[in-house]
């Protein structure tokens, strides 16, 4: 029985959540039969992610009957017949809702199936001479064996009707003394690692994500990005995400040899180390970009604007821009005068009440607060929504203010006159003083980021709330 021709090329979905069956044109004649097992540009058309495959196998089978599985490995599969028939069967192997759910179908050289990590596969072929292959997203490693999970072909709880009875069919030992569905342990989910765990923003996403079985937090002194061998320091396969939390912000500092050196290896050098280990091994790198990569020059800025950095610190965060965004699954978050736990403008203001100073404060820079509650929210929305990968400002909302504006903010949330503010201008502000050249226009077009369903609350909601809980 030969496969069906010229089937257009089609992807039907199953009862198995990312388990994705195709139909693929068959072309023959007398001569025999020619198909296009694996084309990139037609299957990610058709709906099929673009799970960068690096390894092809190929299963021979020497009679009908022969018998393999339920495995169920730490990568994704896509596999179709070379010759004969097989009769497939997958079980969702993933901790989860669907957890348990079966899908059986019968392949042929003209159909072909995605199966995604953690979800079981068996085949029992039912013509002499088979042989089927698959394209995997991961090389095989001994280690990754220990992330594999079995089940029992015969379990009666997936109850799946072999057309070969079992007692009849060709199998392994192995295979038939694997575990029953109550005794196995699903595979977890990829996990998210976030580095830089302990700054401002790696504080909010503890705080956000405590409790996550997946999620991990790593200080410098637990990942050093810096250390050559960053691809060996994990078993990045196990992974799906990585937060980058991590920056050298010392704006002035960065100005000086020291902190420019700092600078560059922190936010370019271990930026291109992370970009590497994401490519390599197809993980998500979210990256927090910022405002300085502008001059200010623009009222409002958007993601597509041009870098033009002012100083060394947003000559780094350019940089590292642009290296992230060559990673293929990648989100840059660019924000613009983040407040959050530890030393910050809205603390020293509101100290400097508390003590009855009256300060001056630059009042020709223009943007708006970001506090990292809400960068963190952003994070977790653009990963959880499946928003198309890329650039988005991060701020909150509300019309842009200058620092002496948010500064006298500050002030009547503290009970002061907003007077005791005076205003100053930049080049007033820093006269005399080593300092380095900042961003006059600061406020980020927030368009794209509300597009995809993330509403960013106002700046002058979050400032009240911040100041409440310091003065309380």
């Amino acid at each position: 029985m030969g496969p069906t021709f010229s089937k257009p090329l089609a992807a039907r979905e199953t009862p198995i959540p990312g388990v994705v069956l195709f139909d693929l044109p068959v072309h023959g004649d007398n001569r025999g039969w020619f198909k296009e097992n694996w084309q990139r540009a037609k299957m990610t058309a058709a709906g099929l992610d673009d799970f960068g495959p690096v390894q092809n196998n190929i299963s021979f089978n020497e009679t009908a009957g022969t018998t393999r599985g339920i495995h169920a490995e730490p990568w994704d599969k896509f596999i179709s017949v070379a010759t004969g028939r097989v009769f497939g069967a997958w079980v969702d192997l993933r901790e989860g809702p669907s957890f348990g759910a079966v899908f059986t179908a019968e392949l042929d050289p003209s159909t072909a199936i995605f199966i995604p990590r953690g979800v079981g596969n068996a085949f029992q072929t039912l013509e002499d001479g088979t042989a089927y292959t698959y394209l995997v997203n991961d090389h095989w490693s001994a280690d990754a064996q220990d992330q594999y999970v079995f089940l029992n072909l015969a379990d009666e709880t997936a109850a799946i009707a072999w057309p070969i009875p079992l007692a009849d069919a060709e199998l392994s030992e192995k295979d038939r003394n694997h575990p029953r569905l109550a005794d196995v342990t699903p595979l977890a989910p990829r996990r998210t690692l976030v580095v830089g765990a302990d700054g401002q923003l790696g504080k909010a996403l503890r705080g956000a994500l405590a409790g996550s079985p997946s999620v991990e937090f790593a200080s410098r002194a637990d990942l050093d990005l810096l250390d050559g061998d960053l691809d060996g320091a994990r078993p990045w396969s196990a992974y799906g995400t990585i937060i980058n939390a991590a920056a050298y912000t010392a704006v002035d500092a960065a100005e000086t040899p020291d902190g420019r050196a700092a600078a560059w290896a922190v936010n370019v050098a271990g930026v291109a180390a992370l970009a590497r280990v994401a490519s390599a091994h197809r993980l998500a790198l979210v990256h927090i970009s910022s405002d300085y990569v502008f001059d200010g020059s623009r009222p409002v800025h958007g993601e597509d604007e041009p870098f033009t950095p002012l100083g060394v610190y947003g000559q780094t965060k350019a940089a590292g821009d642009a290296i992230v965004a060559t990673v293929p699954r990648h989100y840059i978050l660019r924000t613009s005068w983040v407040i959050g736990e530890g030393n910050n403008f809205v603390r020293t203001m509101a100290n400097l009440a508390g003590r009855g100073i009256s300060p001056s404060v630059v009042d020709d820079q223009v943007g708006r607060l970001t506090f990292t509650e809400d960068i963190a929210g952003a994070i977790l929305h653009l990963l959880g929504s499946g928003a198309a990968y890329g650039t988005y400002n991060v701020s909150n909302d509300g019309a842009p203010q200058s620092w002496a504006e948010i500064a006298a903010d500050v002030y009547a949330l503290c009970g002061r006159d907003r007077a005791d503010v005076t205003g100053v201008s930049t080049a007033e502000y820093f006269a005399g003083k080593d300092a380095a050249p900042r961003p006059l226009q600061s406020a980020l077009d927030l368009a794209k980021l509300k597009a995809t369903g993330f509403v960013p609350v106002p700046a002058a909601e979050r400032l009240a709330e911040y100041v409440a809980a310091l003065t309380a």
